[in-house]
């Protein structure tokens, strides 16, 4: 890695008990997420909204619903490029993920369920609809806590009723040896918003600013890598960068990971005027996530070195 002292994300304790609203320690807690956010683009939430018990039962779902047959499995496609099913890849052949739209409703989970057990899995159904919704007051606490920093209250509260989510189960097979593998490629993620929950096998690494790698060491089960994606960089006007994140495998285990994903749907991203000034004058021209995200799968989006830039910079 190069220097001694690799970067750590800085760890932020959302735990119910200590979010009061009301307390003059809030406007403190809420700075502090979102100059982790402007520093790192991501941080580490210790996060009590899911019990033990409910992660070990999602995790054990995980590896139920990976042991499928691949023929089940690919019969998970969606509309929007690579949120559906997405496994044996040359580039990547340690990743397998598959995807569950609109996941923090009933008629969501219930269609996946379906789909991969025609006969029924109600405990699969039920504990994934408690996990999603779960995470997805995760993302609202820390939409809340970036808005009350920022001072753009009024601009969150219009956009967040068009806010969807999509819940990946995904699997990293362990790398066969004593050698590092690569688990997915460099990235950053297209949506606005990323919660990424994993068993107790480590992977993830980010692209630090001084251009190194640091791997991220997930604290306690109760710890949420929370990420920054693009819709959310252009939204806060560059102010906030989505990291670049890759997983790297090493070891004879399995990695499982819970990614929440949340866009924004029929709702035009555009920067609050508060985030505009002479030292940061507009960046980015108002567009729709869903139509960005397409456009990052064309040639031309897929080769950019910078997506977001091509699709709706200035």
């Amino acid at each position: 890695m190069g220097s001694t002292t690799q970067p750590r994300l800085p760890v932020i304790d959302l735990s119910s008990k200590n979010l009061n609203l009301n307390s003059s320690s809030w406007v403190t807690k809420c700075d502090e997420v979102r100059l982790a956010l402007e520093e790192y683009g991501c941080f580490m939430a210790v996060y009590d909204g899911v019990s033990e018990e409910l992660r070990d039962a999602m995790f054990l779902a995980s590896q139920e619903l990976f042991n499928l047959p691949t023929q089940v499995k690919v019969s998970n496609v969606v509309d929007t490029p690579y949120n559906g099913y997405i496994g044996q890849q040359p580039m990547v052949p340690l990743y397998e993920s598959l995807g569950i739209e609109n996941v923090t409703t009933k008629e969501g989970v219930e269609s996946f369920t379906k789909l991969m057990w025609p006969s029924g899995n109600q405990s699969f159904c039920d504990n994934t609809l408690m996990y999603s919704n779960a995470v997805a007051k995760l993302d609202q606490i820390v939409m809340k806590m970036v808005a009350k920093s920022y001072g753009i209250e009024e601009h969150y509260e219009s956009m967040r009723g068009s806010t969807t989510y999509l819940l990946k189960p995904t699997k990293y097979l362990s790398a066969q040896g004593n050698e590092e593998m690569l688990g997915i490629l460099p990235h950053t993620d297209k949506c606005f918003m990323t919660y990424l929950y994993q068993d107790e096998v480590n992977g993830l690494e980010i692209l630090a600013k001084n251009g190194e790698w640091f791997e991220v060491d997930y604290s306690s089960p109760s710890s949420f890598v929370v990420m920054a994606a693009d819709a959310f960089m252009a939204w806060t006007n560059g102010r906030v960068e989505s990291p670049t994140h890759r997983v790297m495998m090493k070891g004879k285990k399995d990695r499982y990971v819970l990614g929440l994903f949340a866009n924004i749907k029929d709702y035009i991203i555009e920067s609050p005027q508060q985030l505009l000034d002479e030292n940061h004058p507009l960046q980015f021209k108002p567009f729709d996530n869903y139509k960005y995200m397409n456009f990052y799968y064309t040639p031309e989006g897929s080769t950019s070195e910078c997506p977001l830039k091509t699709y709706c910079g200035i």
